[in-house]
């Protein structure tokens, strides 16, 4: 039986990197992005469906969850990677960055979570959240950023204790400095951050659990730092 998957934030980065993983494992693939361009030719690359959709709005949420059921009828494995950081301390953060920060980190995958749940159910499938290792040390000056990716932390344990009969899974993923746009800011060199790739091996071994085994959460240090990074990642 063919499994399939939706990935949002799948046309770069994390998302993409974890896209051709399953794609090796033999997944048929929704991709999902902001801009069209970007999405269609990773799902070109994939022989995947591309969806433009912005998770910031609650319409498009549910419109991507449809056309992927539509198109596929089944979804083993959603995975939230759509995100966006925004540097800034609290009092200097403006409201509308603050705004944009939750509206795609935290509400946005709220949102399509929400509306894949009843297609997980039937699969019994796996929900994997990108969150990061700010959602579980101090970032000055990511603050909103930090404060959404703990909140993603909380809400993946929350969905595994409201799913638990169902048979769902959850894992939050707390990466240091990966090796995406994102994180270009940092000028530590790409090949001295944690790799995209790493990411998509831990998605990996959770296909090879059993039914009876979950992971709620992953946190992946980057070596040598030390204190695993004050990281903007994500997709």
């Amino acid at each position: 039986m063919e499994r399939a998957a939706l990935i949002t934030g799948g046309s770069s980065g994390i998302g993409l990197a974890i896209a051709r993983m399953l794609r090796e494992e033999g997944y048929d693939l929704t991709l999902a992005s902001r801009r069209p361009e970007k999405v269609e030719a990773a799902a070109k690359e994939l022989g995947a469906v591309a969806v433009a959709a912005d998770v910031a709005d609650e319409g498009a949420c549910e419109r991507l969850v449809a056309e992927h059921r539509e198109r596929f009828g089944r979804l083993d494995m959603l995975v939230n990677s759509a995100g966006i950081g925004i540097a800034g301390t609290v009092e200097g953060l403006p409201a509308k960055h603050l705004d944009l920060t939750i509206g795609v980190n935290l509400r946005g995958l709220f949102l399509v979570t929400q509306k894949a749940i009843p297609l997980l159910r039937e699969s019994r499938g796996w929900i994997v959240n990108l969150a990061s290792i700010a959602g579980t040390i101090p970032t000055p000056g990511l603050s909103a950023y930090g404060a959404t990716k703990a909140a993603v932390i909380s809400l993946t344990r929350s969905l595994n204790e409201e799913l638990d009969a169902d048979g769902v899974r959850a894992i939050a993923i707390c990466p240091g400095f990966v090796d995406t746009p994102m994180a270009e800011w940092t000028g530590i060199p790409g090949e001295q951050m944690i790799q995209p790739e790493d990411c998509a091996e831990v998605v990996r071994m959770l296909l090879r659990l059993s039914p009876h085994a979950r992971i709620p959460q992953v946190v992946i240090e980057r070596a040598g730092s030390r204190n695993g990074d004050v990281p903007l990642s994500g997709a």
